[in-house]
C-alpha cells in the first residue's frame, strides 16, 4: 500500500479508537447533571450514591479518552504536513479554542467533581458538574466546526505566496532573484480557482470571514446529529448497566432510578435524532451531492429517485479494471429519496418530481475541466469515477447506521412503555428478562452506529480532504515513507490493545462494585445470584 492509503488507515484507526470515549463522556455528563440536580432539589441520598458512581465511571472514560486523543494532534504534522500548511490558518483556530477553553474548562472542573464531594457544598458541586458537561459539549462543538469546514468550506479565499520586487514584479517563491530585494506577499487568487498539484507548498487557504467559516453550511446539522448521537450512547451505557443490576438483583433501588433516567434520556434523544438526521441528509444532498449518491447507490440522475433500504452495491469495471459505474441490488422504495430530499412531506406526489443527481453526473463537468484543463469529453467521462467516494462501503455503513438507530429507538420506546405500565420491573417474567438482556447490547449498538456514521461522513468526502478544494493525496507529507507509517500503525495497535484491556477491566470492576450507599456501608439490596448459592463466581 502507498503512503496515502497507510496514512488514511492510521488516522482512521486512531480517531475511531478515540471516538469510542468522548460520546460516552458527553452523554454521561448530561446524566450527571440530572442526578446532581435531583440530589440538590430532593436531598435523596440515592441520587448522591448514583452521582458518585457515575462520576467514577465518567472519570475513567475521560482519562482514556484524553490519552487516545493526543496522537491525532501529532499526525497533522507528521503524516499530513501539506494539509496542515494549506489549512493551518483556518483549521488551527477551532482546535486552539477547543484546547484553550473547552478542554481546560472540562478538566479543571473535573477535579472539583471528582474530589469535591466532602470539600464543597452540593450547589457548588452541581455547578462543577454543569461546567464539566458544558466543557465536554464545547469540545465537541469546536472539533465538529473544524471537521465541518473540511466538508463544506466557507469564509475563506485561496492565496499564493509570491516574491514581490520594488517595481511590482511578482515571482514564484522558488525563483532565485539574486541580489534583487523582494518581500514575500500573499496574492489573492480568483474565487473559482482550482488547486493544482504544483500549487502545493505555495497556495493556502486564508480566513476571510471567521463567522462564515465557523457557521459553514454543514456545521449546525452535523453538530446536532453528532451530539444527539453522544447523548444516545451515554444514555444506553446507563440503561445497560442498570439493566444488568436489575437482572442480578443488585442495588434494586439505585438500579430503578438509574434505569428510569437512562430510558427517558435515550427516548428523547432517539426521537430528536430522527429529526436531526433528516435535516443532515438534506444538507448532504444540497452541499455534497456526490456523497448522497454514493450513500444511496444512485447511479442515474432524475426525478422519482428511490430510497434504498437494504442490499448491495458493487463497482462496474471495464476490461482493464477501471471503474466505469456502479451496480446495485437492493430493496428500494420508489420515489422516497426524492420526497426526503425535497422535505415536502405534505405533498409527497409533487415532491417525487424532485430531481436527485446520480453519480454518472458527479462531480460536475466544470470542476473536472478545471482540474484537468484541455481534457476531451471522453477523458472527462473516464476521469469522473476517480472522483467518487467508495460507494460500496458507503452504502453499507450508511444503512448500518440507520438500522442500528431504528433498533435503539425501538428499545427506548418499548422500555418507556413498559416502565409506565410497571411491566419493566417484573424481572421474573421471561419476556422482560430477555428484553433486559437485549439492553445489555445497546451501548455496543450505539457505538457501532456512531462509528458507521463517522465512516460515512469521512469516506463520503473522499477523494477530497477539503471538499472539492484539496485532494487527500495532495495532503500527505512529502517526506514520510510507507514503512514508517506501517510501523507506527502496528505500535498503535499494540498500545490500543493494552488500553482496551485496561479500560474493560477497570470498568467491569466499577460495575461490580456499583453505587456505595452514603456513609460507606455495604451495598443495599439482595446479594447477587452467584453469592446466594454459597459460592462466589464474580459477574
Amino acid at each position: 500500500m502507498n503512503v496515502e492509503t497507510l496514512s488514511r488507515i492510521q488516522f482512521a484507526l486512531t480517531i475511531s479508537f478515540h471516538f469510542v470515549f468522548p460520546p460516552m463522556t458527553i452523554g454521561l455528563g448530561l446524566v450527571l447533571v440530572v442526578l446532581q440536580t435531583l440530589r440538590v432539589r430532593t436531598g435523596n441520598p440515592l441520587y448522591l450514591d448514583l452521582a458518585r458512581f457515575w462520576t467514577r465511571v465518567f472519570g475513567l472514560i475521560f482519562a482514556i479518552g484524553v490519552a487516545t486523543g493526543i496522537p491525532m494532534e501529532f499526525q497533522f504534522g507528521t503524516n499530513w504536513a501539506s494539509y496542515a500548511r494549506f489549512v493551518g490558518d483556518i483549521f488551527g483556530s477551532p482546535l486552539a479554542i477547543e484546547g484553550l477553553y473547552a478542554f481546560f474548562m472540562e478538566s479543571g472542573f473535573l477535579a472539583l467533581l471528582l474530589f469535591g464531594w466532602d470539600r464543597i457544598g452540593p450547589r457548588m458541586h452541581l455547578f462543577s458538574t454543569c461546567m464539566v458537561a458544558l466543557g465536554a459539549h464545547f469540545s465537541a462543538i469546536w472539533i465538529l466546526v473544524a471537521n465541518s469546514w473540511m466538508q463544506t468550506p466557507a469564509g475563506y479565499h485561496l492565496a499564493r505566496m509570491m516574491k514581490v520586487t520594488a517595481d511590482g514584479g511578482q515571482f514564484p517563491v522558488a525563483t532565485d532573484l539574486g541580489a534583487v530585494p523582494f518581500e514575500l506577499r500573499e496574492i489573492r487568487l480568483p474565487p473559482d480557482y482550482v488547486v493544482q498539484p504544483e500549487d502545493l507548498g505555495h497556495v493556502r487557504a486564508v480566513v476571510d470571514n471567521f463567522r462564515e467559516a465557523i457557521l459553514n453550511p454543514s456545521t449546525l446539522d452535523r453538530l446536532a446529529h453528532t451530539v444527539i448521537g453522544c447523548w444516545i450512547t451515554g444514555a444506553f451505557v446507563v440503561v445497560a448497566i442498570s439493566a444488568w443490576w436489575c437482572l442480578r438483583g443488585r442495588h434494586p433501588e439505585h438500579a430503578r432510578i438509574s434505569l428510569k433516567i437512562g430510558v427517558v434520556l435515550a427516548t428523547v434523544a432517539c426521537v430528536l435524532q430522527w429529526i436531526a438526521a433528516d435535516s443532515t441528509a438534506r444538507g448532504v444532498a444540497r452541499n455534497q451531492p456526490t456523497k448522497l449518491a454514493a450513500m444511496e447507490g444512485l447511479a442515474t440522475t432524475g426525478p422519482d429517485a428511490s430510497l434504498g433500504l437494504v442490499g448491495w452495491v458493487s463497482w462496474r469495471r471495464d476490461a482493464s479494471g477501471e471503474i466505469t459505474g456502479i451496480e446495485e441490488r437492493s430493496l428500494r422504495i420508489p420515489g422516497m429519496l426524492s420526497v426526503l430530499v425535497s422535505g415536502d412531506f405534505l405533498h409527497p406526489l409533487r415532491a417525487r418530481d424532485t430531481v436527485v443527481t446520480g453519480l454518472q453526473d458527479l462531480p460536475s463537468d466544470a470542476l473536472l475541466r478545471a482540474r484537468h484543463p484541455g481534457a476531451s469529453d471522453a477523458e472527462i467521462a473516464r476521469l469522473r469515477p476517480r472522483y467518487w467516494p467508495n460507494a460500496p462501503v458507503l452504502f453499507q455503513t450508511y444503512h448500518l447506521m440507520i438500522a442500528l438507530g431504528s433498533v435503539l429507538t425501538g428499545q427506548a420506546l418499548l422500555a418507556c412503555l413498559w416502565w409506565r405500565t410497571g411491566r419493566l420491573w417484573a424481572v421474573e417474567r421471561p419476556e422482560v428478562r430477555w428484553f433486559l438482556i437485549s439492553l445489555l447490547a445497546a451501548p455496543l449498538m450505539a457505538q457501532l452506529a456512531l462509528q458507521a456514521g463517522w465512516f460515512t461522513a469521512e469516506m463520503g468526502r473522499q477523494p477530497w480532504v477539503v471538499y472539492e478544494v484539496l485532494k487527500t493525496g495532495d495532503a500527505v507529507s512529502p517526506v514520510v515513507r510507507a514503512p514508517q507509517v506501517l510501523t507506527s500503525i502496528l505500535l498503535f495497535l499494540a498500545i490500543y490493545a493494552v488500553l482496551s484491556i485496561l479500560f474493560v477491566t477497570l470498568l467491569l470492576k466499577k460495575i461490580r462494585e456499583g453505587p456505595v450507599p452514603s456513609g460507606g456501608g455495604p451495598p443495599t439490596g439482595p446479594l447477587p445470584l452467584s453469592h446466594r448459592s454459597g459460592r462466589q463466581t464474580g459477574i
